[in-house]
Parts: structure tokens; sequence; C-alpha cells
């Protein structure tokens, strides 16, 4: 069995007469995803510091790889915590710096690199992190997205192997968590740390995660993959399946495949299993020629209107929906049969030819316009039980996909 890389015993950590934690148990596994989750106030901060050794606990051991920190020797202690990394809650970028100058801090503060070794590392690191046009920029001057990006950059440069992200979408609009736990998912794969975070804001959280650790009544009541809590039975997890029905979407009104999937896997064992269900696979052929010809842009402006528009007409009957690839968006209709969702699609392909074709086109074709191009859309029906399995449900709609518009971006088009 994988040895933990950092591993809590029954760890306990009282403030006076109050506990904060309770005989706490829990592991974090390398090169994974861990989130803890919990309510504001419940001590996920204090755990925290325990992780980084600013706390130690009165009762119950904490082993890092296996040993137990109370029987590390000094360097050795010194060396485990060299390898983790902190990125603050409002990023603590030093405004009187530059980019470049506060990513190249904890190198200039903690080793005895000479400049040419610092500057290399530094420019890699920003080339990486993509901010090149911004390394001598101050923070002032720099976007909310770009600021988080440069302190992930500093929280990167010393090259760690854990990387703790405090509440890293707190006080930040739906749009802004998204693209910040975007951004946290790609460089935890691009550089391989192990990352931590630390969270009370659940639907934004759980689905960039490869382990959950749920922290309630000062203790950790479960700990597993998002998966696995669908089977948790506990007060909690009444908390977490509320949170997943309302939470916020992406600007293209579309849920990111692990929401769609956990969504529909909640709704298929709440119902029986001789009820159907109906799915839609919208396909946009011609996508590609459209991004090489006039912009990425003008693409993702086709997608983001198609979602929009998907999301308004499907999702006040209950329809959630999702883009399963480049060119391909699904909705699920939980609640529809075949005959119902015919009627329902009749509906929307001609108010979508009436009112929504032109305005995708217009707002596509404005960016960046090239050499002619054409983009077809197509739409299947098809319809499932919960015993079913939803990728041939997927296929079947495919086949039966027909063209419901096309649009057009023409040379010198405005």
């Amino acid at each position: 069995m994988e040895t933990p890389l950092i591993e809590f015993k029954d760890v306990t950590k009282r403030f006076g007469r109050r506990t904060v934690l309770d005989r706490v148990n829990l592991q974090i596994y390398e090169g994974e995803v861990t989130t803890i989750i919990g309510l504001s106030g419940s001590g996920k901060s204090v755990m925290l510091k325990h992780i980084i050794g600013l706390m130690k606990p009165d009762e119950g051991a904490i082993l890092f790889r296996g040993k137990p920190i109370s029987s590390m020797t000094k360097s050795e202690i010194t060396a485990a915590f060299a390898q983790i990394s902190y990125m603050f809650q409002g990023n603590a970028l030093f405004d009187s710096m530059t980019v470049y100058e506060n990513i190249a801090l904890p190198l200039r503060e903690s080793t005895n690199l000479k400049k040419a070794e610092i500057d290399r590392r530094v420019m890699a690191r920003i080339e990486q992190t993509e901010l090149t046009e911004s390394a001598h920029r101050y923070p002032s001057e720099l976007s909310g997205g770009m600021q988080k990006r440069a302190a992930l950059a500093r929280a990167l440069i010393t090259d760690p192997k854990i990387v703790l992200f405090d509440e890293p979408t707190t006080g930040q609009d739906p749009v802004r968590k998204n693209a910040i736990l975007s951004m946290i998912a790609q460089y935890q794969k691009k550089f391989n740390f192990t990352a931590i975070l630390v969270s009370h804001e659940i639907p934004d959280v759980y689905f960039i995660s490869n382990r959950i650790l749920s922290l309630y009544n000062h203790q950790i009541v479960f700990q597993g993959t998002p998966e696995e809590m669908e089977n948790f039975d506990h007060p909690f997890k009444e908390e977490v399946i509320h949170s997943l029905e309302v939470l916020q979407k992406e600007l293209t009104g579309l849920y990111s495949k692990r929401q769609f999937e956990m969504l529909n896997h909640l709704q298929m064992k709440r119902r029986p299993e001789e009820e159907s269900y109906c799915l839609v696979v919208f396909s946009l052929q011609g996508l590609n020629g459209i991004a090489s010809s006039v912009g990425h842009d003008a693409a993702q402006e086709a997608i983001r209107g198609m979602g929009l528009y998907i999301d308004k007409h499907f999702g006040a009957i209950g329809g959630f929906s999702t883009r399963r690839n480049t060119n391909e968006i699904i909705t699920m209709l939980p609640y529809s049969n075949l005959s119902e969702t015919e009627s329902i699609m009749k509906n929307f392909v001609h108010d979508f030819q009436k009112q929504i074709l032109q305005s995708i086109q217009e707002s596509a074709c404005k960016l960046s316009p090239g050499g002619p191009v054409e983009l077809m859309i197509m739409a299947g029906i098809a319809q499932g039980r919960s015993t079913t399995d939803i990728d041939s449900v997927v296929t079947l709609a495919k086949s039966q996909q027909k063209e419901i518009g096309r649009l057009s971006c023409a040379a010198g088009s405005e």
C-alpha cells in the first residue's frame, strides 16, 4: 500500500478549553490534488498550519513520508519543510516590486545562487507561466488573473514538491473562480507538484480534486475520491449534494465534463430503473476552419453563443449540458421521453434559426476576420434509461443528427 506523503494520526489541537481539532486522521498522497473542505471556522486553517509546521499538535502525530516529524532531526525537518511552498489567499505580491522581482525574491532570500542562475530560473518560470510580456510590470498593472499567475510562479520558483493554496477563490466572482481553479489544475499537471487546497466553497474546488477531506465538527468525517462521496452517509453529504445542484456554471452556460458526469450519476441514482431520459448531441462541424482562418477567439465565441442558448432553452426544464470535446455539446434531459424531447427540439430549432443564429455569426465573425469558412450545426436525439451506458446513448444520438443551422464567416466580414 502506498505510503502517504503527509499523514495525521489522532491529531488534537486545543486553544484553552476550546478543541479545534479532535483526534484527526488523514492521508495526503503524492502527485494528487487534495482539497480540505469545511464550513468557515471549522479549523481548516489550523490544520494547514500544522501541515506547514507553524503549529504542533497537543496530542497525536504528524508523519512525513511515513516518518513522525517528532522523531526527525532538525536537518530532516528543515529538508522536509523546504519541499513545501505556499500560495497566499490574497496573492501577497509586493506592490513596489515588478513581477520578475516578486518571483525572484524567494531565491534571493533563501539561497546563495549567483545572479545569473537566479535570472535563468526566474525567466524559465515566467515563460512557463506565460508571463513574459508582464515580467517588468508591477502588480497594480496586471489583471487579477495575471496577479494569481505571478503569485503561483513565485510559489513554484523553489521547485517545491508540495504547494498549499489557502482559500484560493474566496471573494471572486464565478468566472474568476473557474479561471483560478483551471490555472491550478493546469500547472499542477505541468509541474507535477502535490496540491493541497483549503476551502469552504465546496462546488468550486470539488471538480479539480483527486481526493476530498471533509472537516466537520472538529474531525475528518470523510476522505476519498469525489465519486466515493456519493455513498457517504453523513449530514455533511447533503451540503455537498446541495452545492452541486446549485453550482454556478462557466460563462458558456456549460458544466465541466466532471460536473456533468457527477450530476448525471446523482440523477440516475434517484430514479427508478424503468424511467427514461433523453440526450441531445450538438455538433459544430467546421469549427477548426473558423479557428485557423478567422481566429481562436471567433471559434470560442461560436461555442460560447451556442452554450448560452442551449443552457437558456434546456436549463429551464431541468436539462444540463457539457462540452464533450472540441466541437461537441451534449445535453441531458433527465425528465423527458423521446416524444417530449422531439417537441422541445422543434421549438429550439425554430427559435435558434430565427433569433440566435445570426447573433452568433455576428459575434464570431467580427473577431479577426479571415478567409471564407462555414460552420454547420447538427443535432440528434436518443433515449436511454438509468441502466444504459451513456456512451451508447451518445453514439445513437450522433447517428440521428440532422443539420439545424449554418453560419458563414467570409473574408473582410465585420
